[in-house]
């Protein structure tokens, strides 16, 4: 049915628009009550009913879409609300809760921790849902420098199909929220992960179940191929990468190594792609083809009974299906069989099947298996390179002068297969300068190279150690196959490690309006039509506005403040017409993780950031220090200030992290902020109110309570508005501020996170702020902030933002006035929250 309705333009654009359908009901705040749903459906039933009594053409030309759109979206919202009434009660909300599970997913492994996706099995109370994400860390905490290896042998053997009964503190999930970032809390609703858990005491083990359902025994099978290569890629720098080509195991892979990926346009290659899964059902027929045909039975060829072309499609997808199994059956893997499946149908019931035919179909089946694909970037990143391809196919098609020798049509293939390569990476430019505002310059030259090394040596030597990893007494010959592709795959990362240290290798390209994206789209769509379009070439220039776009800043004398949500940490962002300021830089959660690299930077690049004019962190507290390295490394910074020698700190953190004396670049100058230093940048004043220059010859202390009261306190004032950065001073250090004479301030940031102990009734008093703000994490341990500092503020008729509620908080200084917002507000999503 599905493939008789490509057939025509009609059905074609009645497939996109199920698809548009589906994708609307993301971007909806909440759900349609049950009446609204119904009076959609009676609204598509009328339409249906109208196009059939008139007859008329064009009312089917609109009937059939707009009928297909409020299907796909009916749909979505059916299960959008059903998976809503599978959530955590309220009343077990950070509760331990004592749960029976069957862990369904592969087990994502690190030295002092374990985590997967389970099935809840029962529980006590009530009220958990079915599906959790469980956290399993190993006894004590060795904090964010800690040498976790100590703790590997304390966790059992953890696989899929395996039943536990366990203590879990339950949580709806939870993820940071700012302009530009990552939304964790949809992507864990798009995986139907309802609730997340951390393991309290000793969980004890119950049973096994590995071939419950397909998913579960494709995961335990996931599982048994990595335990058997683990013990062939132990010491080898690229050992990671073997493991994620041939299962799709991505969590070992280092974020060091991602860096280089993404610098240099080849993580489609680490990733398994739809390439390496059409390579492979590509072996597996052309050998059923080649033996089908030698193959008898009874006297009598096999190839009588069932045509060899028939069997080997029939082999090539058998063996796409298992590989994408065992890949984890990710948006692309789908993707990639679906469109070998359609194909293949298309060939067999002899119907005339194009590119845009094969796309709107295989769109439409993603889709409809599983509506929450439109929130991957996979979906898009991989139908975007599909289009492409097929757009670029009649490349292929031109004669490749057969008259003219071997040697120079072995040139003019490699020509086009560079010039193919090329305009796929420039066809992805506008989307990956989208999802990632960042555009790779040295990716066609990277991929010139690293195509058919890592596509046809690697990965198939990936895939040999799996299955031989699986076999008894071939040791040897596993080690070879091991050596072998570690050293190809090691040999393609010599130059690739260089061009990614090249300072050119990557630009970053600031976050675009929808309207902008939306004409590079449609550049992109002109470049690749066929050939004879007027200004086909042209048509690559509508990408450079998109590219080339820089945000809005400020005029002179006003500001936006930008207090990101970065969890119990400190971060905020400051804007002037052509500078910008950073206070703080947010948490060391790992040697591996900081909100520098996970939050700050991001941001400050999807703003057009390229440098920090000035750098301030209040103290050396590890929740406002911990990104300071990965901010240095990822921006130039003109000038700090901090309360504590900052190459010391960085010197020692060094140490801790493994890799002593390795600094990352430093500011061009670093100053101690002090009472009285006073700079202006367009037209906005910084002032440090604190603290107070410290006697000769005392040394700073490493007592907490010491660093927080000399927290470096920030003063800024615009032509119309102000603001007050605390740091984590005390009420003691407020009330001395105030007797310097500290006077009115528009905006606050509360010291010490909201603490009981900071945000005085003196300050308070002298200051009354229209809007206070609280940079806190969901259910902190420390219990800030505290309500009677909430309840201070707010009588002094100040807003009181918190940003685990929230999320971040952007205030723009402006003639017209203070406006403030919050990304939470702003921007909500039905599942917020849920």
């Amino acid at each position: 049915m599905v493939l008789f309705l490509a057939g025509t333009v009609i059905g074609r654009i009645s497939l996109l628009a199920f698809v548009g359908g589906t994708g609307l009901v993301h971007c909806l705040a909440s759900m349609p009550t049950a009446g609204i749903q119904l009076g959609l459906a009676m609204v598509g039933a009328g339409v249906v009913a109208a196009a059939a009594a008139r007859r008329s053409r064009w009312i089917g030309v609109c009937a059939f879409p707009l009928c297909a759109a409020l299907l796909g979206a009916l749909l979505t919202m059916h299960r959008v609300d059903n998976r809503l009434a599978d959530h955590l009660t309220e009343e077990n909300e950070n509760q331990v809760s004592r749960v029976v599970l069957r862990i369904d997913s592969l087990v994502r492994m690190r030295p002092d921790s374990r985590q997967f996706e389970a099935e809840t099995i029962s529980s006590m109370p009530s009220g958990v849902p079915s599906r959790i994400l469980v956290s399993w860390n190993a006894p004590g905490y060795a904090g964010p420098y800690g040498d976790p290896q100590a703790r590997e042998a304390e966790f059992p053997v953890l696989a899929p199909g395996q039943l536990w009964r366990m203590s879990l503190t339950l949580k709806r999930p939870n993820g940071l929220r700012n302009p530009h970032g990552f939304d964790y809390e949809g992507h864990l609703f798009a995986n139907g992960v309802r609730a997340t858990g951390s393991v309290r005491g000793t969980p004890r083990y119950l049973g096994d179940e590995p071939y419950t359902s397909l998913h579960v025994g494709a995961e335990r099978a996931r599982h048994h191929v990595r335990e058997a290569m683990q013990p062939y890629l132990e010491g080898k720098r690229y050992g990671a990468v073997l493991l994620a080509l041939a299962i799709g195991d991505q969590a070992s892979v280092s974020a060091d190594d991602w860096k280089i990926f993404n610098f240099t346009g080849i993580s489609h290659l680490i990733s398994i792609s739809g390439s390496h899964i059409t390579m492979i059902a590509a072996m597996g027929g052309l050998l059923t083809l080649w033996g089908w045909r030698r193959l008898r039975f009874r006297g009598h060829a096999l190839a009588e009974r069932i045509p060899a072309q028939v069997a080997a499609c029939m082999a090539a997808l058998l063996v796409a299906w298992l590989y994408c199994l065992l890949a984890g059956w990710g948006v692309p893997a789908r993707r990639t069989f679906l469109m070998l499946a359609v194909a293949a149908c298309a060939h067999g019931l002899r119907l005339p099947f194009n590119g845009s035919r094969l796309i709107c179909v295989v769109a439409f089946m993603v889709v409809l298996m599983d509506p929450w694909a439109l929130m991957a970037t996979g979906f898009w990143l991989s139908f975007g390179a599909v289009c492409v391809l097929l757009a670029s196919a009649s490349w292929w098609g031109r004669a490749a002068g057969l008259d003219k020798g071997r040697g120079y049509r072995i040139r003019r293939r490699l020509w086009q297969a560079c010039c193919l390569q090329l305009a796929i990476t420039a066809g992805l430019m506008p989307m990956l300068a989208f999802l990632f505002h960042e555009v790779s310059l040295v990716s066609p030259l990277v991929n010139a190279y690293a195509i058919p090394v890592i596509s046809l040596i690697v990965t198939p030597l990936a895939l040999a150690l799996a299955g031989l990893a699986m076999l008894p007494g071939v040791q040897w010959l596993t080690e070879a196959v091991a050596w072998v592709g570690h050293g190809a795959l090691e040999l393609t990362m010599w130059p690739t490690v260089r061009l990614a240290q090249w300072p050119m290798a990557s630009v970053e390209v600031a976050a675009t309006p929808l309207w902008l994206s939306g004409v590079a789209l449609l550049g992109l769509a002109l470049a690749v039509v066929p050939y004879g379009f007027p200004m086909r070439a042209a048509a690559w220039a509508l990408m450079a506005p998109a590219l080339l776009f820089r945000p809005e800043r400020p005029a002179m004398g006003s500001w936006d403040l930008i207090a990101l949500d970065v969890g119990q940490a400190g971060a905020v962002v400051i804007l002037t017409a052509r500078h910008a300021v950073l206070f703080d830089a947010g948490l060391r959660s790992s040697a591996l993780s900081d909100g520098g690299s996970r939050i700050i930077v991001p941001y400050l690049k999807a703003r057009g950031v390229r440098r920090l004019d000035g750098l301030i962190v209040s103290h050396a507290d590890i929740d406002h220090v911990g990104g300071l390295r990965s901010v240095l490394e990822a921006f130039p910074v003109t000038q700090s200030f901090s309360s504590f020698d900052v190459r010391a700190h960085l010197a020692r953190e060094a140490g801790l992290l493994g890799v002593p004396g390795v600094l990352p670049p430093l500011p061009m100058a670093m100053s101690p902020c002090q009472y009285g230093m006073v700079w202006e940048i367009d037209g906005v004043t910084f002032e440090f109110l604190w603290p107070l220059k410290r006697p000769p010859g005392r040394r700073a202390s490493n007592a907490s309570k010491e660093r927080n009261d000399h927290s470096c306190v920030l003063r800024i004032r615009g032509a119309r508005h102000s603001a007050l950065l605390l740091g984590d001073i005390s009420a003691a250090q407020e009330r001395l501020l105030v007797e310097r004479g500290l006077g009115l301030v528009d905006i606050v940031l509360a010291a010490h996170h909201g603490s009981r102990n900071s945000s005085d009734r003196a300050i308070v008093s002298a200051t009354q702020p229209s809007h206070v703000i609280a940079q806190v994490g969901r259910w902190n341990r420390y219990g800030h902030p505290h309500p009677t500092v909430v309840d201070r503020w707010r009588a002094a008729n100040a807003q009181f933002w918190r940003t685990d509620e929230t999320g971040a908080v952007i205030i723009q200084s402006r003639p017209s006035g203070l406006q403030a917002r919050a990304h939470r507000v702003d921007r909500p999503r039905y599942w917020q929250g849920r």
